[in-house]
């Protein structure tokens, strides 16, 4: 039995999994996730778990050199866009802002989507894996 990091087995297998640049995505309950797209779905009910507390886990278990957002997260949902800064505050990761519809379309390269119980919207971040050695 695992005594620490993420508990939940599928994502704790494609964390493992993935090397350096490869991506994964968390989204809102109610992002679109491609069929060819692996979908770790988390969701209990709205709201449960949240965005944050996913995002929080998953960053604590892997290393990222870059993170992706929608643009339209800044001016739609700035409360949760204040909490992903937060995260990341002490940290020289590259955060890139496309169009929703970009990032959407950018899950169909990740290894998966986790769904979450989230309903604020443009909750959504891809993360792209670092090296973990220099």
């Amino acid at each position: 039995m695992k005594k620490k990091g993420i508990l939940n087995s599928d994502i704790s297998r494609v964390l493992s999994y993935m090397g350096h640049t490869d991506t994964i995505a968390i989204g809102d309950c109610g992002l679109p996730i491609p069929e060819e797209t692996e979908r770790i779905d988390l969701a209990l009910e709205f709201g449960v778990p949240t965005f944050i507390q996913t995002l929080k886990a998953v960053v604590a278990d892997m290393k990222v050199e870059k993170t992706i957002l929608a643009e339209e997260i800044k001016e739609n949902n700035p409360s949760v866009l204040k909490e992903i800064q937060e995260i990341f505050k002490d940290t020289d990761i590259e955060v890139e802002f496309v169009s929703h519809a970009e990032l959407k379309s950018a899950t169909k390269n990740c290894k998966a989507v986790i769904r979450t119980g989230e309903t604020t919207p443009y909750a959504n971040i891809i993360l792209q894996a670092g090296c973990i050695f220099a």
